[in-house]
């Protein structure tokens, strides 16, 4: 009997396969092999086109200019550049896309040249984007070429708006002489070019108005009109300036009378009186009647000249002329004093100041100073008498510059860098108590 656990094996005959089945089997083979290729070239397609919008933004960044002067090949020397554009503003192109917020610092780690040329515009033209987040980190040529950029612009505008033309041509010339000579090659970044080219400025005006300023945050070129300077408040800026006076009583922090009849005002700045005049009106008509009078200004950061000019009018039974740096010499630089009803003219006048007196402060208590008509206690002011108009170049760097002649009939210098000296030098927080000893000896002595 045949054991059925051994495993047999039985030869079959010839087979061959039918025609039809050969035939689907090349259909269906051909199918997935077609489904397989097409699965791949979509999926490589797919993330070509999920990466072009960064890879059109590189090269956007890189080439597309936005502040692009119009310079012509020339002989190499930006000088020769310098001349081209003089009569041609530049062109500032707002559809520009604006660059990373987290912007590269500067890069200049590059030897002096020899030769320094400024190529064809259409080989070199950087955007203001390009030279905000890339340039400055860049090859030895663009970091040169951003540098020329600056300088060209920063040389027009001294000429263009300078308050002292032959002075500002002298700069020009100046700044255009230390770029060809390779003085600027050592700057180690944006901040260190713009103090650099702040002092060339400086050592031909004696200026210290003058400024090249490298901002770390953008300077948008909407928020300027063409020729670079800063455009007004928008009717949004004014609608929330106008609601954080009326909840700050236009700064007016506190009016009072102290003892032996001594008025105090603290006035934390001196805002717009299109807004805060009757603010005003009613704070100095609540001091009418006190015998002496404190104007405490030791947090004041100043704003506006007009309300400097306003509260100041109080003070004279005439008008008297008001120096203010940033203005020129016209018929509304007096006080418009006297003012009706007010009996503040002849009265003692005391004026507290610190170190974050600032500005339209300052120039409240130098005026009054200088005119005799006031004390001044307590810390030297910050020095600021921001006389320059501000001039945008690019995304990072502007020029500020005195556009003013402003006659100074007390001194060849004014607060500017230096400060007010107070006449009675104490700390800030013993000011106010210093001034009412002061004053009231003097109205012990009447």
């Amino acid at each position: 009997m045949k054991d059925e656990r051994i495993p047999s094996f039985q030869t079959l005959g010839a087979f061959r396969p039918r025609t039809v089945a050969v035939i689907h089997a090349l259909l269906l083979s051909t199918a997935v092999f077609s489904v397989i290729c097409y699965a791949f070239s979509y999926s490589s397609m797919h993330v070509l086109h999920m990466r072009m919008p960064e890879i059109q933004f590189d090269r956007l960044r890189s080439s597309s200019p936005s502040f692009e002067p119009t310079v012509q090949p020339n002989d190499g020397n930006v000088a020769s550049a310098m001349s081209q554009m003089a009569a041609v503003p530049p062109r500032w192109d707002n559809k520009t896309p604006s660059p990373p917020s987290a912007a590269p610092q500067s890069s200049f780690n590059e030897p002096a040249q020899t030769s320094r040329p400024i190529a064809d515009q259409n080989s070199v033209a950087l955007s203001s984007a390009a030279v905000s987040a890339k340039s400055y980190e860049g090859s030895k040529a663009s970091s040169r070429l951003w540098r020329q950029r600056v300088i060209i612009a920063a040389a027009k505008n001294l000429k263009q708006h300078y308050a002292y033309p032959d002075v500002g041509q002298k700069m020009a010339d100046s700044l255009l002489a230390h770029e060809k000579n390779g003085d600027d090659d050592a700057a180690a970044d944006g901040a260190a070019f713009a103090d650099l080219l702040t002092k060339q400025m400086r050592e031909v005006s004696h200026d210290n108005h003058l400024e090249l300023v490298y901002s770390q945050d953008l300077l948008p070129a909407s928020r300027f009109d063409v020729q670079g300077r800063p455009l007004g408040p928008t009717t949004d800026d004014h609608a929330r300036y106008r609601k954080t006076m009326e909840q700050e009583n236009c700064t007016f922090e506190k009016t009072e009378t102290l003892a032996h009849n001594i008025g105090y005002l603290k006035l934390n700045s001196f805002p717009d009186p299109s807004i805060c005049r009757p603010a005003a009106v009613t704070a100095m008509a609540s001091l009418n009647h006190v015998d002496a009078i404190i104007f405490d200004l030791r947090n004041n950061r100043g704003r506006e000249p007009e309300m400097v000019a306003l509260i100041a009018a109080y003070l004279f039974d005439r008008p008297e002329y008001w120096y203010n740096p940033r203005e020129n010499t016209t018929p509304r630089s007096w006080t418009q004093s006297p003012v009706r009803g007010n009996r503040l003219a002849d009265k003692p006048v005391y004026v507290l100041t610190s170190t974050r007196t600032f500005s339209g402060a300052e120039q409240f208590s130098y005026d009054l100073k200088m005119l005799k008509r006031a004390i001044l206690v307590g810390e030297t002011t910050g020095g600021a008498a921001h006389s320059g108009v501000f001039y945008r170049i690019d995304d990072r760097f502007g020029i500020g510059i005195p556009e003013t002649k402003p006659i100074n009939p007390f001194s060849k210098t004014d607060w500017a860098e230096t400060g007010v000296e107070p006449d009675v030098k104490v700390k800030a927080a013993e000011a106010l108590e210093t001034a009412v000893k002061l004053a009231q000896s003097k109205l012990q002595k009447k």
